[in-house]
């Protein structure tokens, strides 16, 4: 159906856009599309010339309209894809069986543990601990409206519903006229927003996702696990499946380096995030009421439940008439009930939502019928009070561990106790910090003037305080930015102390305090510094405060620390290999150094949606990690177009999920499976000491690439860099800033660095200092490298995700854009070099004759797209040089061509960065 769907929305494409531009336009755009077909992969060639040349004498409009052609056929090609996805997913599981399930299926991990010889209980105490928590952020890397998504979704529905058999023709021919109509509605709205996005806009954005997609996919997993263990453990010792899933979010929570996320923001987002779950729980609990007709006349009915619905009926069944028109029929009586409390009840928490879902279950159960053990909708209710509760999603706090710093040094001022805590040593500051954590006093008075950057921190955990208290689960952690020593977290203990949210005998409600390990240096690191912080007496007992308070504990019942890793700054700080090799290493020793001491480790992985940005599939990264490491419990970002991919439609969003718990559930296995194992060569010392020193050698290849004097300026200059900071994706700056008001190298984050090396097509951070590396090798490491390929799963997807992103790599492209900057020609050669090297390499230790040969169906993808692709990158090249000539009344044209470019190259590449 997928490849179908596809060429009936190119012909559709092609009639809408004919009727839009004419024939004339089209046969210009498919005459440059010729030429790039006929240019092929060579670096130099007439017919690239050629096309760049045609493109290039047309007016800034009419390449506008080049332009939104075939960013429409993008999107449309996008939707193509993904329904072929869906597909082939649905075609696998329909020939998956009982001894052969689908792969990476919740039924295939349930017969891996078989194959282990685990049991029903041992399969269940894995369940237990498993617990997976994807976040949503709003980092900046979806480049579409959301406008546009609706317009995709609604061609996607209505193309599959086309397709489908059974269709009169009068049905058919209704269904393609929407279609129809919906491209040409897509074709004639604006790509590209016409202002910046509001973290309300993002927090919207966020819950459209969780309030559809992931509300619906979420008890199909949970049926998934239950069909899971029946069939594979039939006649064993029933289990019983915990929490395994629960959602996060940055939205409204992450002020790292966002002047517009504030106290009263996140105070705004807290109340969206519920206002948005109890619009859910009302419609959950009204079809419940509508279905659970059981009447006291015609059943027995559990005696608790009828105790509880009198004991509520003056204060919650207020309306006579519902209580008489329902008089027989208890359950109904209930849920009347519960709706009330939900709109009306303050005091009314996700622990008595699920607790009343409970007492109705047990009163279906009463009655006998077995068809109404385990009630489908009552059980799907159960498992979205587990798991999405009253909060819909937890929220985290995050900011930069300079500003607490600055906040408690003046909050120390103000009490008298230093007024040079900034200056002082690490060890001075932990020494303060603890005599001051185990004090009662606060530091300033309620009414105390204080710094507004000062005044903001603590009002945020105002908000914090607050909302823990009505329900805990709303806000659980507070993560660190760019955590460096043990004075860094115990500051934010101390700003909570001030507010209320430690001390007090352990009697508060506290929440998780997360370091974030961003750099090389702090990746390296870590596992010291992890063990001063947990042999901190005071820390320590924070920690056992928090196990006793959440029930988080490791699988030796040991209390739990959460480390986030960086993905994206590490790379953008030693490059692809040293930071892959820094994260991998730092996740084996912080876990060896937390054991030593009896505490378990939580990962919170901070990846992004490219390979750059540690990007790739979740699934896999799981099983690759060390063995050591790797639990059924973490954490993980999920951003951008990535969250857009991953969840606009319900099959993909189950799919995702699915592969996800898949791993976590083998991880959490007793025993690691083999094919999982991504630590083969752990003991193998040689090993170790060639991947480190590989390692070393790329990122000392990399930092001396774009640390010449030379490569920024010629960035600046070749890339769209500048006007990717202008496009309106997200309300977080692209930059920390600079005196100068310029961009700078040490203040770009690493989302706008990826993604302009993605628009030039060179993605460098997926692959750049592997060619030295590799070359650096003998014979004899090569070959025990050709080794770990086949055998250790962290090696495998390294090379594979390398492999990728070079293969989507597109050199021609590459040294057009070089050329506009300063020593253009010179920075090409070291680019190529370094692609030439890194190319050959991979394709010696894998042994494939290309690099894709292990995924044809990507590699066909890029083939198809990469000639359309180098149309809108020759227009944005031309469009880029005429920006620097131009004088101040034409650059406002230009600059918004560019960003039409750059979103066009974005739905292109399917990602920014």
């Amino acid at each position: 159906m997928g490849e179908r769907i596809s060429d009936y929305l190119e012909s559709v494409l092609h009639e809408v856009t004919r009727d839009l531009i004419g024939e004339d336009s089209l046969a210009l755009l498919r005459r440059a599309h010729s030429l790039c077909v006929e240019a092929g992969d060579a670096v130099d060639h007439p017919s690239r010339d050629a096309a760049a040349a045609q493109l290039g004498a047309l007016p800034v409009g009419d390449l506008v309209r080049v332009i939104e052609l075939v960013t429409a056929r993008f999107h449309l090609m996008n939707i193509g894809e993904q329904l072929s996805i869906v597909r082939v997913n649905h075609e696998r599981e329909m020939a998956a069986s009982r001894e052969k399930p689908r792969a990476e299926s919740i039924a295939q991990a349930a017969v891996k543990a078989r194959e282990l010889g685990v049991d029903a209980r041992g399969f269940a105490a894995a369940l237990a601990n498993v617990h997976v928590v994807p976040t949503l952020t709003a980092h900046p890397t979806e480049a579409r409206r959301r406008t546009v998504i609706t317009k995709q979704l609604e061609i996607a529905a209505g193309a599959r519903r086309l397709h489908e058999p059974g269709r009169t023709p009068g049905e058919s021919e209704a269904l393609d006229r929407a279609v129809r109509a919906n491209v040409a509605l897509l074709m004639m709205s604006d790509d590209v927003r016409a202002r910046r996005l509001t973290v309300e806009d993002e927090a919207r954005n966020g819950l459209y996702f969780l309030t559809h997609s992931i509300w619906e996919a979420v008890p199909r997993l949970a049926r998934d696990v239950d069909a899971a263990a029946l069939m594979t453990f039939a006649g064993e010792e029933p289990t019983s499946h915990p929490l395994m899933l629960s959602y996060g979010s940055w939205i409204g929570g992450d002020r790292d380096g966002n002047p517009s996320v504030t106290h009263e923001v996140t105070r705004a987002t807290l109340a969206l995030m519920r206002g948005a779950v109890m619009e859910l729980w009302d419609r959950e609990l009204e079809s419940l009421e509508r279905d659970l007709s059981i009447s006291t006349r015609r059943a027995q009915v559990l005696p608790e439940l009828v105790e509880a619905v009198e004991r509520d009926r003056e204060r919650w069944l207020a309306d006579a008439d519902s209580a008489a028109h329902r008089g027989f029929e208890p359950l109904r009586l209930r849920l009347i009930q519960m709706r009330a409390r939900l709109r009306k009840d303050p005091t009314y928490t996700s622990a008595l939502l699920r607790n009343d879902l409970e007492l109705l279950r047990r009163a279906l159960a009463s009655t006998h019928s077995r068809w109404l053990r385990g009630y489908g909708p009552l059980e799907d209710a159960i498992v979205r009070a587990r798991v999405f509760g009253l909060h819909l999603a937890t929220l985290d706090i995050r900011q930069h561990s300079g500003v607490h710093e600055t906040a408690v040094a003046e909050l120390l001022s103000v009490a008298g106790v230093s007024d040079r805590y900034a200056s002082l040593p690490e060890a001075e500051r932990v020494e303060i910090l603890r005599r001051e954590l185990m004090t009662r006093r606060p530091l300033a008075a309620a009414d105390a003037e204080l710094s507004p950057m000062t005044a903001e921190v603590l009002r945020t955990l105002d908000v914090v305080r607050d909302a823990v208290s009505r329900e805990p689960a709303s806000v659980r952690s507070y993560v660190i930015s760019m955590t460096h020593g043990v004075s860094d977290v115990l500051e934010v203990l101390l700003l909570m102390k001030e507010r209320g949210l430690f001390g007090a005998g352990g009697e508060r409600r506290t929440l998780n305090v997360v370091p974030l390990l961003e750099t090389i240096d702090d990746l390296e690191r870590g596992p010291e510094l992890l063990k001063s912080l947990l042999t901190e007496p005071v820390y320590r007992a924070h920690l056992e405060h928090l196990a006793a308070q959440d029930g988080a504990k490791g699988p030796d019942r040991s209390p739990v620390q959460e480390v986030m890793l960086g993905y994206s700054d590490s790379n953008k700080d030693g490059g692809f290999l040293m930071a892959n090799v820094a994260l991998y290493n730092a996740q084996e020793r912080l876990s060896l150094a937390a054991r030593e001491l009896g505490i378990a480790v939580r990962f919170f992985h901070g990846r992004g949606g490219t390979v750059g940005r540690g990007g790739g599939r979740a699934g896999r990264a799981i099983l690759a990690a060390p063995g050591v490491a790797r639990s059924g419990r973490l954490r993980f970002t999920e951003q951008g177009e990535v969250i857009s991919f991953r969840y606009a439609m319900p099959q993909i969003a189950h799919r995702h999920l699915e592969q996800i718990l898949n791993a976590a559930i083998r991880a959490a296995l007793p025993t690691t499976p083999t094919d999982a194992a991504g630590d083969a060569d752990a003991g193998n010392a040689e090993f170790h000491r060639l991947l480190a020193r590989l390692a070393r050698t790329s990122m000392e290849h990399y930092r001396a690439f774009i640390g010449a004097p030379g490569f920024w300026p010629w960035f600046v200059a070749a890339s769209p860099i500048q006007h990717i900071g202008s496009l309106p994706i997200a309300s977080r700056p692209v930059s920390r800033g600079s005196a100068d008001g310029g961009i700078a190298f040490d203040q770009l984050r690493a989302i706008p660095w990826v993604f302009s090396w993605i628009q030039m097509r060179a993605l460098a951070p997926g692959w750049f200092g592997m060619g030295a590396a590799l070359a650096s090798c003998s014979a004899g490491e090569l070959e025990l490298l050709r080794h770990a390929a086949t055998q250790n799963a962290f090696i495998a997807t390294l090379l594979d995700n390398a492999a990728q992103e070079m293969a989507r790599a597109r050199m021609p492209i590459v040294k057009r854009y070089a050329a506009l900057g300063p020593g253009g020609g010179a920075i090409f050669r070291a680019l190529d070099e370094e692609f030439t090297r890194a190319r050959d390499a991979l394709l010696l230790v894998t042994g494939r004759a290309a690099l894709l040969d292990h995924s044809p169906v990507i590699a066909a993808s890029i083939a198809v797209r990469n000639p359309w692709t180098d149309v809108l990158n020759l227009i944005q090249i031309e469009l880029l040089g005429r920006f620097v000539k131009a004088d101040e009344t034409q650059r406002a044209t230009l600059k918004d061509a560019i960003l039409a470019s750059i979103n066009g190259i974005a739905a292109a590449m399917q990602s920014t960065g």
